[in-house]
């Protein structure tokens, strides 16, 4: 068999151990031909980029017309391999051991909130869901997940939240515009919190205790962008019932992302004790 710049991609694809980038898979590739005996007859030293997508494409379209156990996707990072969500319980057998620590319904709320209407502030996202999100905030922090953007121009300033690299890199996400029903979620008009003049300056100073901590923490700890708050989420009957119910179809949504994602990333050395936060 002679290679052609489509067997190279979908080789490099497949053994590459992480996301591999077009312009990674275009050295790989030149690199490749370099070794060959009869560098004159090859033409994959002359690959170029655009090549390289176009083959990507070839390949992503391939697998999905023949319907394969697999398939490629574009994420955040990269191209990858992975299985379908189809076949996602015959591939967890192989791992009984890796049970990955999945969120529960209420952070998958919260954080549909931040990825759908990102930048938020935390006041914001309660008066959708009608409850306190003080222990869920702080579980999306320390996975990673959300981080600290800024803060808002409104009396009191408040920290601004969205979501990070990380969060679509583990949804399996080029971008928060693949996110499922993006534009329709995004039109939804969601209240706004009213912060009452007394506690304006009680969050200000929440607020700067959070970023004093965080000072204090290692880098890359959620306590570097934040305190950890105690209080728990409460049950009380969400303010805003239509809203809550977007939120809940957005959680949802990225349930089955995460459930797919997680499937796709299973690996014998990342096992996880099977817990639910």
């Amino acid at each position: 068999m002679t290679p052609t710049i489509k067997h190279a991609v979908e080789a490099l694809v497949f053994a590459s151990p992480k996301p591999i980038t077009a312009g990674e898979i275009v050295k790989a590739i030149r690199a490749g031909a370099v070794e060959t005996e009869i560098l004159t007859l090859n033409p994959l030293t002359e690959t170029k980029e655009a090549e390289v997508l176009a083959a990507l494409a070839e390949l992503k379209a391939d697998y999905e017309q023949q319907e394969r156990a697999f398939q490629l996707t574009e994420q955040i990072n990269g191209w990858a391999m992975t299985t379908v969500k189809d076949v996602a319980d015959f591939v967890r057998q192989l791992y009984p051991e890796a049970k990955p620590t999945r969120l529960s319904g209420p952070a998958l709320e919260t954080l549909a909130i931040i990825a759908y209407r990102q930048p938020v502030t935390r006041a914001d996202i309660e008066a959708v869901r009608g409850v306190a999100v003080d222990g869920v905030m702080q579980v999306l922090l320390d996975r990673s997940l959300v981080t600290i953007t800024g803060r808002a121009e409104v009396p009191g300033r408040p920290l601004l939240y969205a979501t990070t690299e990380y969060f679509l890199q583990h949804f399996g996400l080029k971008d928060v515009d693949e996110l499922p029903n993006a534009d329709e979620l995004r039109r939804v008009v969601l209240p706004k919190a009213e912060i009452p003049a007394e506690e304006k300056s009680a969050e200000a100073a929440a607020d700067a205790a959070a970023t004093t901590e965080g000072m204090h923490a290692a880098p890359g700890d959620a306590a570097h962008e934040a305190a950890h708050e105690a209080p728990a989420e409460t049950e009380d009957e969400p303010a805003h019932v239509e809203q809550a119910e977007q939120a809940g179809h957005a959680g949802e949504e990225i349930a089955a992302l995460e459930l797919q994602a997680e499937t796709a990333e299973v690996e014998p050395g990342d096992a996880t004790p099977a817990s639910e936060i």
